[in-house]
C-alpha cells in the first residue's frame, strides 16, 4: 500500500503543515495556511499578495505566488517572475540559516531581473531590488545568526 500524500489527480503532494518559511511540521501541528498552487492572477494581484506575504515573514509562500505568475504569465515576462521567485527563495534560505544558498539565489534572481530595469514593468523597482539583493547577499557572508524574514524583506515597488 502506498501511504504517500496524493492530490485529487494522484500526484504526490506533501500534505504536512508548514511553517512560515515552508519547513514541514509534524502531521497534526498547526501550520501556516499554504498558498494555493496554479492560481492565475493579474500582475497587480501577484505583486500585492507577494508583498503582503513578504511583509508577514513568509517568503516561501511569496515564492509560490511568483512561481504561479512565472508559469502563467506572458513569455516575455517569465524571467522577471522567475527572478522575483528566486529572490523570495533567497530570503527563505537566509531566514533558515543557509547563507550560501541565500547568496546564490539572491545573486541569480538579481541577474534574472536585470534586463527589466527599464521601463519598470508593473511599477516594480528593479534597480532597487537588485541593489537590495546584492547588498543582502554580501551582508549574509559574515552574519552568524539567521535574520528574521520580515526584517530583510524588500519593497517590490
Amino acid at each position: 500500500m502506498n501511504d504517500r500524500d496524493r492530490d485529487e489527480e494522484g500526484r504526490a503532494r506533501n500534505a504536512r503543515p508548514r511553517d512560515g518559511l515552508g519547513r514541514p511540521l509534524p502531521y497534526g501541528a498547526e501550520g501556516v495556511e499554504r498558498q494555493p498552487e496554479g492560481v492565475t492572477r493579474a500582475p497587480e494581484e501577484s505583486l500585492a499578495e507577494a508583498q503582503r506575504l513578504l511583509d508577514e515573514g513568509k517568503p516561501f509562500h511569496a515564492h509560490e505566488v511568483f512561481e504561479d505568475a512565472w508559469k502563467s504569465g506572458p513569455a516575455d515576462e517569465r524571467e522577471l517572475w522567475r527572478g522575483l521567485a528566486q529572490l523570495a527563495v533567497g530570503i527563505t534560505h537566509a531566514a533558515r540559516g543557509n547563507s550560501a544558498g541565500a547568496r546564490a539565489l539572491l545573486t541569480r534572481g538579481s541577474d534574472n531581473i536585470e534586463p527589466f530595469t527599464a521601463p519598470r514593468p508593473h511599477g516594480i523597482d528593479i534597480a532597487g531590488l537588485r541593489e537590495w539583493a546584492l547588498a543582502l547577499a554580501q551582508d549574509l557572508a559574515g552574519e552568524p545568526d539567521p535574520p528574521d524574514a520580515n526584517e530583510i524583506a524588500p519593497r517590490l515597488r
